[in-house]
């Protein structure tokens, strides 16, 4: 896609960070973000000679030698009241990151208490953490944060997406519901960008399922990309609580501060802070670096058409009709979550006891027991247990 004239100089930004990754294939990454590989590289060449702007014929200085204390103070003042959700110790690593002259944290601060910039911390106690991937795209965490209310009386339901060992964001979608294709066709745009996860983990609401109900369309539709739908334990969000705090700074940092007109107006503001807090923002649980520093794109490019499943020959295969959940095996009809509906499943023997198993692609879906009559499937409990 080309570049948006709104956040361009974000999107060069995100761009020549992602790309000064090891192991980054380039001219693939210009390719998801819709540049010529001469322009990528051209953005690259300004980065290194120290521009971080990026902005078109920029005459900004990149030193000022003839700093002043009073100057410091307000380059303090003027990041936090950019930022207000930021503390102190936000700001000073900030401020050394970008090269200029800071003072200690407690300088900082007193300085903004001196200037009336210290308020309570908005929102509780921080979620613990239950676990972290060893690298980015094994994992991506996906939620939709508590709807809010628009000036123009609709509803919008943000959509984040969460890369669980760097924190990058990879997504924040400004959706008009929570139906399982609206999160497929935003998922689709940052699959384009940022290739795809190995698996991603979800809670038990729409439209990724219920307790009940394991398998949606949504979910089918990641089994054919080959990415796993791992569902937290019902009733405990401590599991997931990198996403929990997520939503925490979110609030605390983009929607306590402003109401938004309509659906257009809360995309641009996170659009905006998402760039901010993958590039500039300092994160405590990454010693205060920022979560482009610890991501990269993944190397599985998403594909031009939706992969068919295949199944070895000689396997007992059958087409799930359209409209009804069941399948014919040994003279008789058999359920299968309504979810497959339309789709090819093979028949495997689990035991020597005569239990079948009904498998699309490697996924067992649902069980057949021949003796005595019976039909089950697959358990619909979600793990209890953090994806390891």
């Amino acid at each position: 896609m080309p570049w948006q004239e709104v956040s361009i100089m974000d999107q060069r930004r995100e761009f020549v960070r992602l790309a000064l990754e090891e192991g980054v294939n380039r001219r693939e990454l210009c390719r998801r973000f819709g540049i010529h590989p001469d322009t990528g590289y051209k953005w690259l060449e300004r980065w290194a000679l120290g521009e971080r702007e990026l902005a078109d014929h920029s005459c900004r200085p990149q030193t000022s030698p003839l700093r002043t204390q009073e100057a410091t103070e307000a380059r303090i003042l003027a990041v936090r009241d950019l930022h207000p959700a930021w503390g102190a110790r936000k700001i000073a690593h900030y401020l050394k990151r970008e090269g200029l002259a800071c003072p200690a944290v407690s300088t900082v601060h007193e300085i903004l208490r001196r200037n009336g910039r210290i308020v309570p911390a908005l929102g509780g106690a921080a979620a613990h953490q239950r676990f972290e991937k060893e690298a980015p795209n094994l994992l991506w965490q996906m939620d939709f944060k508590g709807w809010i209310k628009l000036d123009d009386n609709s509803r919008c339901h943000p959509l984040t997406i969460l890369d669980d060992h760097s924190r990058y964001a990879l997504g924040l979608e400004a959706c008009a519901n929570e139906q399982g294709l609206t999160v497929q066709r935003r998922l689709e745009r940052v699959f384009h960008r940022y290739g795809m996860p190995n698996a991603i983990f979800v809670d038990n609401g729409t439209p990724w399922g219920d307790p009940g109900q394991r398998f949606t369309r949504f979910g089918v539709w990641l089994l054919k990309l080959g990415v796993d739908l791992i569902h937290s334990r019902p009733y405990h969000p401590q599991s997931r609580g990198k996403n929990e705090r997520f939503h925490r700074t979110l609030k605390a940092e983009l929607f306590a501060l402003r109401r938004f007109r309509d659906l257009k107006d809360v995309q641009d503001g996170l659009d905006r802070w998402r760039h901010t807090y993958n590039l500039d923002r300092p994160h405590e649980a990454l010693g205060q670096e920022v979560p482009a520093s610890r991501y990269r794109p993944s190397t599985r490019s998403m594909p031009s058409q939706l992969p068919k499943v295949e199944y070895d020959q000689g396997e007992i295969v059958r087409s799930v009709p359209a409209t009804k959940g069941y399948i014919s095996f040994k003279g008789r009809l058999w359920r299968v979550p309504e979810a497959f509906c339309g789709e090819k499943v093979a028949i495997r023997p689990i035991s020597p006891t005569g239990s079948f198993g009904v498998f699309f692609a490697s996924h067992q879906i649902a069980t057949i027991t021949l003796t005595p009559k019976s039909v089950g499937h697959v358990s619909e409990q979600v793990s209890a247990r953090s994806p390891d």
